[in-house]
């Protein structure tokens, strides 16, 4: 059949072949996209795309999250998204992860779920937890033995502050009797604290050496260690970043050798010896812990018992008359030589006795603390058996 100018119409045969090669086209291309489909999560309700992450991956994130964390919420509030989360946020391998920050529990939000977290990143390895655990069982729990086997756990991997714990606990007897005291493992273990960097640790040895406190007495080798946790202080101060650093701060100069105590309330003049005065140190979480419990408790630990009296420390007395208190005033008790330098030098030279004594006996020492057995060569009044 022809049209008015003459030109054929197609025959029906070819019609209806080239419709079916049409189709057949459209079949293979989705076919093809049914492919792609099923190996590409679709963006609908029914599919999310968080639920096609690989669990490895989404591990990864959350150690990355736990070790970087600037407070526990960062991490609770992650855990509570969603079941996924929570489960992988759990992974041992995150836990040995968190920070010290996350670690962080206040000691008025204590409760069974904090204590069972710190438990599940002591138990995945983190040294963190171990130490921060066994400090809180050993004193607030009082629950001895497992406090003392979780800092020895964080001891072995070479954690510096469950190290110098541990030494004070040596030195006091802590946990049992006065008869336990140990001075020579105390000594050995502040050592190795130092070794590691430990500035409280590094301070405590120097006095032991100088006074001949369970190692035998080195005066200069005594000096040369204080001197090393002052550099180490100072280097501290200065590590931190110019845009941290305020006006309370600041290093300041104090030219005056016994007014350089009362130089701001902020800073911490463990320098006055060379005319420093430098910020006090931040205290460890497992610290602030145990002063915040034992505040909440009226300050008293104990029948009988004390707190140290460095309002940075927060240990308290195991049994009666464990710490040793000061020779001039008697008002006061520490826990270690370097809690009672560390007072000192912010504010017990001040309450112990009249400033004109000190400035006198500045002058009249001859470096060993000789003619006047309260004061050791640096002007401190000494530490005695309460």
């Amino acid at each position: 059949m022809r049209t008015r100018q003459g030109v054929c119409y197609p025959k029906v045969e070819m019609c209806l072949e080239r419709a079916v090669k049409r189709q057949r086209d459209l079949a293979g291309e989705l076919r093809s996209i049914g492919k792609r489909l099923k190996r590409w999560p679709q963006v609908t309700g029914d599919c999310d795309l968080f639920d096609e992450l690989p669990d490895d991956l989404v591990v990864s994130i959350l150690c990355k999250l736990s070790s970087t964390a600037s407070c526990p919420a960062d991490f609770l509030n992650v855990l509570i998204t969603c079941k996924r989360l929570n489960g992988l946020g759990l992974n041992s391998m995150v836990l040995s992860k968190a920070s010290t920050k996350i670690l962080a529990v206040n000691a008025k939000n204590w409760s069974e779920s904090a204590h069972r977290f710190l438990k599940q990143c002591a138990e995945s390895g983190n040294v963190e937890a171990c130490y921060t655990l066994g400090m809180i069982r050993f004193y607030c729990l009082q629950n001895r033995g497992s406090g003392a086997s979780l800092m020895a756990k964080a001891a072995i991997n070479s954690h510096a502050p469950a190290l110098y714990s541990l030494a004070v606990i040596q030195f006091n007897g802590s946990g049992g009797s006065k008869n336990d005291k140990d001075l020579r493992a105390g000594v050995a273990l502040c050592a190795r604290a130092g070794f590691f960097g430990h500035i409280d640790a590094l301070r405590e040895l120097g006095h032991c050496l100088q006074d001949g406190y369970g190692v035998r007495q080195n005066i200069a080798e005594g000096r040369r260690f204080l001197v090393q946790a002052n550099a180490r202080e100072l280097a501290a101060v200065l590590a931190v970043p110019p845009s941290a650093v305020t006006s309370t701060t600041r290093l300041t100069w104090n030219p005056l050798p016994h007014l350089r105590h009362i130089t701001g309330s902020a800073g911490c003049p463990l320098l006055s010896d060379f005319g420093w005065n430098v910020p006090a140190p931040e205290p460890h979480p497992a610290s602030r812990f145990l002063t915040e419990w034992f505040a909440a408790r009226g300050g008293v630990p104990g029948p009988g018992l004390r707190l140290c009296s460095h309002t940075g420390c927060g240990r308290p007395e195991t049994r009666r008359h464990e710490f040793r208190r000061c020779s001039v005033c008697g008002a006061v008790n520490y826990c270690s030589r370097a809690c009672q330098a560390l007072d000192w030098k912010m504010r017990h030279k001040a309450e112990c006795t009249p400033m004109e004594r000190w400035v006198e006996d500045d002058g009249d020492h001859d470096g060993d603390g000789d003619g006047n057995g309260n004061v050791n060569g640096d002007g401190e009044a000494m530490l005695v058996e309460s």
